[in-house]
């Protein structure tokens, strides 16, 4: 099986969407022998904040002398971006392998009634490489929620981590904090370690401390006033913490939050046994990288990539640009998927931006670009609409100039189609 015929299996589940519950993927991985069983994990749930979370205690992970897995979605530019060990993706004959292996095993659940989905393969093939790979440690990244979702098949976690929680694809988890709260805190279990993020909303708090409660976890609250920022600019913020000058490489007050959480969970693992030197939280910090958030493509000319696609997301974008591009004039290429709320998000983008270009993003679900033109311009931000990603980044950098900025935002699946355009743009200059 090649790569592309691997991948045009997996995409053949989509069909069936997303189906919340754990019967199905239990069997398939029981069939498969529970490689999942072999692995310690770190589990990573929340609405803001996972991926960051995540690469960051990976990294630290990873200078720490542990085979480190890293399993997360969605990926910006190359499908084997969700599944790493130390920093290196799967290969694609190593994801073609597995999928040949599998797939036979997915058809026949399929002939059964029980309908495999693309996120249950999915998890079902990064559980498979980690074992294989004899990993010492995965960090694991929820998909959607956590109560019903594929990764939560995990017995026991080293830690269970709850990010920043706020209102997102509330069709599925709820419509209240309170509500979505309970689905993210289903990835705690009994007798385990709870971390959450320091600046938790006090609705969510009150279900994550309950629950923790509930199954007998020790549970922390990541302590804001355990770093100390020293600097912030377009670089990075440097921290102090204990005794150690910390870079951390993401923009924004968000990020220093999800860092503190980060060096909770990392405690945690010391406590645990764990060997994680200060000289591998500098290193393994100053060297982590997460793709598409508030990630400085060039500061000459400024141009800043970001997937925030919710209206906590856009409020930490706004903070970020008002803090690190004071006075600029900013040209923005935005994209949004319809199912999101648009209304909500676009209040936090007011007053950012001096020029608009809107475009679709490459999904089904992409609001028209037209439409998102539309809501700009009824806000009192000249905006236009394009069809061409390669002429919106021609149009947007001629609009920014040399002395403005170019801000790229919306969505993941438009930072995924511009990223690639961008570097290759850099890269000729």
């Amino acid at each position: 099986m090649t790569y592309e015929e691997a991948l045009n299996k997996i995409a053949s589940l989509m069909r069936f969407g997303s189906k919340p519950g754990l019967e199905r993927i239990q069997k398939l991985l029981q069939r498969m022998g529970n490689p999942q069983d072999s692995l310690k994990f770190v589990h990573v749930a929340g609405t803001n904040g996972k991926g960051s979370t995540c690469a960051l205690i990976a990294s630290v992970l990873k200078k720490s002398g542990y085979k480190t897995g890293l399993f997360i979605s969605p990926y910006i530019t190359d499908f084997c971006e969700r599944m790493q060990i130390n920093g290196e993706k799967i290969s694609h004959e190593e994801l073609a392998e597995i999928v040949e292996k599998l797939f036979p095993l997915v058809e026949k659940m399929n002939e059964n009634g029980e309908i495999i989905t693309e996120f249950e393969l999915v998890t079902a093939i990064a559980f498979q490489w980690f074992a294989q790979k004899q990993c010492d440690l995965v960090v694991l990244e929820v998909g959607l929620g956590g109560r019903l979702d594929a990764t939560n098949v995990i017995q026991t976690p080293l830690v269970s981590v709850i990010t920043s929680i706020s209102l997102d694809h509330t069709k599925v988890l709820g419509d209240t904090l309170e509500q979505i709260a309970y689905e993210k805190s289903g990835i705690i279990k009994d007798g385990g370690v709870t971390v959450c993020y320091p600046d938790q909303k006090k609705e969510a708090l009150a279900i994550i401390r309950k629950t923790a409660a509930g199954r007998n976890n020790r549970f922390v609250l990541a302590d804001k006033k355990s770093v100390v920022p020293l600097s912030m600019n377009l670089t990075g913020t440097g921290l102090l913490y204990e005794d150690l000058l910390v870079n951390l490489p993401f923009l924004g007050e968000h990020q220093i939050k999800n860092a503190v959480t980060a060096l909770a969970v990392l405690e945690v693992l010391k406590e645990e046994g764990y060997h994680i030197s200060g000289h591998s939280v500098e290193s393994g910090f100053a060297c982590a990288s997460f793709p598409a958030r508030m990630e400085v493509l060039s500061v000459n000319p400024t141009i800043i990539l970001d997937g925030a696609h919710n209206p906590d997301g856009m409020a930490a974008l706004a903070d970020a640009v008002r803090k690190y591009l004071p006075g600029k004039k900013i040209t923005a290429i935005v994209g949004m998927l319809a199912d999101k709320d648009v209304k909500s998000s676009l209040h936090f983008l007011a007053g950012l931006f001096t020029n608009v270009i809107t475009l679709a993003p490459n999904n089904p679900r992409a609001m028209k670009a037209e439409d998102l033109a539309e809501r700009f311009r009824l806000n009192g931000i000249p905006a236009q609409a394009m069809e061409n990603a390669g002429e919106a980044l021609q149009k947007g950098m001629s609009l920014a100039g040399e002395d403005g900025a170019l801000l790229i935002c919306g969505s993941l699946y438009l930072a995924g189609d511009i990223r690639p355009l961008v570097l290759n743009l850099l890269s000729k200059k």
